[in-house]
């Protein structure tokens, strides 16, 4: 803690220091380039299409990071790493035991939702993911975007519109617009290598030494088109990612003296589970239990009063009399009697051997990124850009151990780590026109983008299939394709200082798909073999428990989920930006678009700045937004065999279109509208080489899309159970407008560079308050509608997810010093406090309020990474990220899953990983 607090102390000073120093010495005049360095002031294309401006003069606040230049000495490689601490109104962090989810980490920006924040790559839409978040993570329910699929590698920067534009760029653009700008370079063979890996005393399950390893190779090359400016880019990236261990040590109950017998009885080659199908059914019952006395004759630690009573039961229920009094145990209760800690004796196990691989998950992943322009004439150019990604990520669940009915120990008489395998495909191709035409600069576009997530599912099993189950299976996928085409138009005209006039229409077209997977990955089967009919003979475990159907840990699409939906949109606006003085801008932007499956809207932007002083100016804006919900949102559906409270469940996510929905009186899902407003000022010192900004804003958001929690069977209505039991089902969740929010918070960004005596030192300081809250009633609706029912349809945790599962407060301050061929970099991040959704006792007073949650309390992270360019051709850089190893704080004992689950995976912080050191070899040629 002395170290971590000197360290933020003395990068305090530093900053203040150079302050004062830059105010002692005239600004180093430099070439001015806005793309290669920061020396000057760096210009922006978003939020305006009237073209680059300085980004103090935006009427809208713009961040813009040199991701080309700071590749070389930032620990992070992926573009949601690097935002997540370089920009603190911006949010991602690694997930685990998510399912899909960790191999995608869901992105906020200005503590909204992952969907309500658009990306565009080289100004064109970028499509989302395949992925629907339906775990509990931050961001649950929400169709994000796939920042990972586009290698880091391939930027030349990234900027950030931090305001509503949904009336410049249409749906999704609520919190802001993120925009990345690919490389154009030429001329040369660009690539690094780094290795680096997890050094903690926290690795490999809390036993230390390393973990995480983490290899990756980036390679980019430019080349000149012609002798008229045209070019071609193209980078390709490889990385091979391992996994992180950060559970405890499992607490909980493994074996039970049934599964020490069934050993014995296996040592002698004796396989009791190929002795019946289902125990209440099967003839030879007398045949069971005497296998059961004689092995467990070789149990040696079983107590003389244990084993007598064991080797007395000749049943499998205990006997009782008229009035339910037991008067001789049976086997079943005499077997469930815990013996975990003396059959891991006996069998040469610890408690670790059954711990779930918490933390982050095992990742190949490898990219392609193309960006291209030919000059076709003087006025005109064509271009390209996209990219091919192959991600394939294992992840793992929860560890079946032998003594659950899930686990069929007639196969794994330990129990298994079951893994989901996920390959993950991202393709985008981008081509146009552009050019002027009498003073119109005319783009015409085409963007295509397909993501789609294929899930095979492996070392698990079907339990219901018993001795036949395959231990890998298909289990189907998800996929996702956008395709939209741009009409824009600009002109800019002499009159006032200038005024700019841009108009534009788009067409797009979305499809989302499910497709089934194998039967055997979601089906039950009954003792014969065939698939459950509903009232076939179902096979039980030892203690009469019913198999459950499907792949364990995740169950396949069925048929009856597979969709191959689409629809359309076609949308116009316009933008007009009047330049009235030197000192007084104002843009004006509307927007219509209509879609084909729930209607149109309409929405406006207006935003302006006043030039106050020459380095001094005021900024406000204000628009109306909306964000239509997610073709995915509308049509995914699953419905999967839960083991839930001991008991099977059939638990279903159904679509607004489908039958239940109908029986229940859902209503079809609407599009999210909003209103914003912002206010701020931006400055600068050009003496002292400051620029300050500073921006408040509020946003209104009715109607807000959310995944409910479960609404089972016994607490619904009658006539709603009538529904559940057409469909065969114990409980269900729906995507629904469910709430009104409202978003307030600032952000405060100070820059400051200064040059002295062959030095260059870069200063960065930037801090985001926000607060979302549910404002108004809980819009339930139909048969699901009642006072009661309205703490599922948004739930306690539901409200965590969105309102407290993400900091409210987040600052980072960095530091870069260079000096000829060296430079060293600081920086401290901190993460304000966040809240677990886990609803626990808290205070430990036996009483568990409704909404008492455990606080995750807040963080500073300090990364530091030195640079040396040994030519100019070849360099290297030393570093780490997270130095002083801080972890978030640890849960309370109630949430830990039997002490798996060491620190909260409900929340979005920092993750949970520790200490990250890595080398980086760059190289150019």
């Amino acid at each position: 803690m002395i170290n971590k607090k000197t360290i933020l102390s003395a990068s305090v000073l530093f900053f203040l220091g150079v302050f004062t120093y830059g105010q002692e010495k005239d600004s180093i005049k430099a070439h001015k380039d806005t793309i290669k360095t920061n020396n000057v002031e760096e210009v922006v294309v978003l939020g305006s299409r009237a073209g680059a401006r300085s980004k103090t003069d935006s009427p809208v606040p713009v961040d813009v990071f040199n991701v080309k230049e700071s590749s070389i000495i930032l620990p992070q490689t992926n573009i949601g790493q690097i935002l997540n601490v370089v920009a603190p109104s911006f949010t991602s962090t690694i997930q685990t035991n998510s399912d899909g989810t960790d191999h995608l980490d869901p992105a906020q920006l200005r503590g909204l939702g992952p969907d309500q924040v658009l990306v565009l790559v080289n100004g064109k839409r970028r499509h989302t993911s395949a992925l629907v978040n339906v775990n509990g993570t931050p961001g649950r329910g929400t169709v994000g975007t796939d920042l990972n699929a586009i290698p880091s590698f391939a930027l030349n920067r990234i900027e950030v519109l931090r305001d509503g534009a949904a009336a410049q760029y249409g749906s999704d653009a609520i919190a802001g617009v993120i925009n990345l700008d690919l490389k154009r370079d030429t001329g040369k063979l660009a690539g690094q290598i780094s290795y680096g890996g997890n050094l903690t005393p926290a690795a490999n399950d809390h036993t230390g030494d390393f973990d995480g390893q983490n290899i990756q190779l980036d390679l980019n090359y430019g080349n000149k088109i012609g002798t008229k400016g045209g070019f071609f880019n193209i980078t390709w990236s490889s990385q091979f990612r391992n996994p992180t261990y950060r559970a405890g040590t499992e607490s909980g109950k493994i074996y039970n003296a049934y599964n020490a017998i069934e050993q014995r009885a296996l040592n002698d080659g004796v396989n009791l589970s190929s002795l019946f199908t289902n125990i209440n059914n099967t003839p030879n019952s007398q045949q069971i239990i005497d296998y059961v006395h004689q092995y467990a004759q070789g149990v040696n630690y079983f107590s003389a009063t244990q084993l007598s009573d064991i080797q007395n039961a000749n049943t499998f229920k205990d006997i009782t009399d008229a009035s339910g009094n037991v008067l001789q145990k049976g086997l079943w209760s005499l077997l469930s009697a815990d013996v975990t800690d003396q059959e891991l004796a006996y069998r040469g196990q610890g408690r670790k051997d059954f711990n779930m691989q918490v933390g982050q998950s095992k990742l190949n992943n490898h990219q392609l990124f193309v960006n291209a322009e030919i000059p076709v004439s003087d006025n005109w150019k064509v271009y390209t850009f996209g990219g091919y990604s192959l991600r394939h990520g294992t992840s793992e669940g929860f560890y079946r151990r032998p003594r659950e009915s899930r686990t069929f120990t007639g196969l794994y008489p330990n129990g298994y780590l079951p893994q989901i395998g996920t390959d993950i495909q991202d393709i985008s191709l981008a081509a146009g026109i552009k050019g002027n035409w009498e003073g119109w600069n005319i783009d015409f576009s085409n963007t295509y983008g397909q993501n789609s997530f294929t899930y095979n599912i492996q070392n698990t099993g079907n339990t219901s299939m018993r001795f036949v189950s395959p231990r890998e299976f298909n289990a189907g996928g998800l996929r996702f394709s956008q395709n939209t085409i741009n009409l824009d138009f600009s002109k800019k005209y002499d009159v006032w200082e200038g005024i700019n006039v841009a108009f534009g229409a788009e067409h797009r077209y979305e499809n989302f798909k499910i497709t089934q997977g194998e039967e055997a990955s979601y089906a039950t089967y009954d003792v014969s073999g065939n698939v459950w009919n509903g009232n076939s003979v179902r096979p039980t475990d030892f203690f009469g428990a019913l198999l459950p159907g499907g792949s364990q840990v995740f169950n396949g699409f069925k048929p009856g989920n597979a969709v191959d939906k689409n629809r359309q949109s076609v949308a116009a606006y316009a933008d007009i930006e009047f330049n009235f003085t030197n000192w007084l801008l104002v843009d004006a932007a509307a927007r219509y678009e209509n879609y084909s499956d729930f209607g149109s809207t309409f929405n406006y932007k207006l935003a302006s700045r006043i030039k106050v002083a020459p380095d001094f100016n005021v900024r406000f804006a204000g628009s109306t937004g909306f964000r239509a919900p997610s073709i995915h949102q509308i049509y995914y559906n699953v419905t999967s065999t839960l083991f839930t409270n001991n008991q099977l469940l059939e638990v279903g996510t159904f679509s607004n279109d489908s039958q239940l929905a109908g029986l229940l009186d859902m209503p079809k899902l609407k599009q999210e509208t909003s209103k914003s407003a912002s206010v701020g000022f931006t400055y600068r010192i050009p003496s002292a080489g400051l620029s300050f900004t500073a921006d408040g804003y509020f946003t209104r958001i009715d109607n807000r899309i959310i995944l409910t929690d479960q609404f089972l069977r016994a607490s619904v209505p009658q006539k709603a159970q009538e529904a559940y039991d057409q469909l065969g089902i114990n409980a269900a969740q729906f995507f629904t407008n469910a709430i009104d929010t409202e978003t307030k918070g600032v952000d405060v960004v100070i820059s400051h560079h200064a040059r002295f005596s062959g030095f260059k030192l870069d200063n960065n300081f930037a801090i985001n308050l926000n607060k979302t809250k549910q404002v108004g009633d809980i819009h339930s609706a139909g048969l699901l509608q009642s006072p009661q029912l309205e703490k599922v349809y948004f739930s306690e945790k539901s409200r965590v997810y969105l309102e407290e599962a993400v900091p409210r407060v987040k600052a980072s301050l960095s530091h870069t010093l260079s000096w000829k061929n060296a430079s060293l970099y600081l920086r401290n991040t901190y993460f304000g406090k966040v809240t677990g959704a886990d609803i626990i006792d808290v205070n430990g007073d036996g009483i568990i309020d409704f909404n008492e949650h455990q606080q995750i309390g807040d963080k500073i992270i300090t990364d530091l990474s030195a640079a040396y360019q040994f030519t100019k051709n070849v360099g290297l850089t030393l570093g780490v990220n997270n130095l002083f190893d801080i972890y978030p704080t640890k849960n309370l004992t109630a949430s830990t899953n039997n002490d798996q689950f060491i620190y909260s995976r409900s929340t979005s912080q920092f993750g949970q990983n520790g200490r990250y050191v890595f080398a980086r070899l760059n190289f150019n040629f």
